[in-house]
């Protein structure tokens, strides 16, 4: 039974994972972002034990959670190695469905992001080195250069991330990691156009001109535009899935 002080108390219960789940997790969210791509080898498994500090027998369980979750295959021979699997296409039915049972949780994390990005761009603003604004750069560049829109989602993501790598804080970033994982779920659904991609590039460059610039106002403001039609056209598909439900 639950006494009235326990109720006041923001308390969980604890789930203590194991460390080839920590290693899974990690690998996982990477995959997520697309910073290790469809096709992409991953490091060996000795060289992922120093990363990680752990002993290749944790790294070769984790090896073998992400296979069973269809994320990973091992390959033998002369080009062997772990590779990431490329993702079956999925039956628009299917994303649109699992897209909609989130739509709680894609909502705040759109909140959270029109909140968190632009504070982000404007720390980055005072903070971003000659190597931050030219990792910056060399995303955006990547992402305009993309020969399909897989492509340019990797390196759009890799843009944010640089940018919030680039504010020195270390919530700052991991914040936006996590959102951005939320995001590249919903983010396929959404119908890519020359004219989106076009767009976005012009805000990856006024937000790269307000960092080298290093004013944070600017920076803050190219961010939130950038953020915000991007929340528009996901809402926008939200609104279009559960019309009955208010927006």
């Amino acid at each position: 039974m639950t006494t009235a002080r326990e109720a006041e108390l923001r308390l969980e219960a604890v789930e203590q994972p194991r460390a080839h789940e920590y290693v899974a997790e990690q690998l996982r969210r990477e995959i997520a972002l697309r910073v290790l791509p469809p096709t992409a080898p991953l490091p060996p498994e000795r060289d992922l034990a120093r990363i990680f500090r752990v002993s290749r027998a944790t790294v070769q369980l984790a090896m073998r959670l992400l296979e069973r979750e269809g994320l990973i295959e091992r390959r033998r021979g002369r080009n062997g190695g772990t590779f990431v699997i490329e993702p079956a296409e999925e039956a628009p039915t299917a994303l649109l469905a699992g897209i909609a049972e989130k739509r709680t949780f894609i909502e705040e994390t759109l909140d959270f992001r029109a909140e968190l990005e632009p504070a982000a761009a404007a720390q980055a603003a005072g903070t971003a080195g000659s190597e931050d604004l030219d990792a910056i750069e060399r995303a955006a560049e990547l992402a305009e250069a993309a020969k399909d829109d897989a492509e340019f989602m990797r390196y759009d993501t890799e843009f944010h991330l640089a940018v919030a790598r680039a504010s020195h804080n270390r919530y700052f970033e991991r914040a936006v990691v996590q959102s951005r994982v939320v995001l590249n779920d919903v983010l396929p659904a959404l119908p890519e156009t020359a004219l989106w991609h076009a767009r976005t590039h012009r805000q990856h460059a006024a937000v790269l001109e307000a960092l080298r610039a290093g004013s944070a106002p600017a920076a803050r403001r190219a961010m939130l535009q950038h953020v915000r039609d991007t929340d528009r056209s996901v809402r926008a598909l939200l609104a279009a899935l559960d019309p009955a439900r208010p927006a």
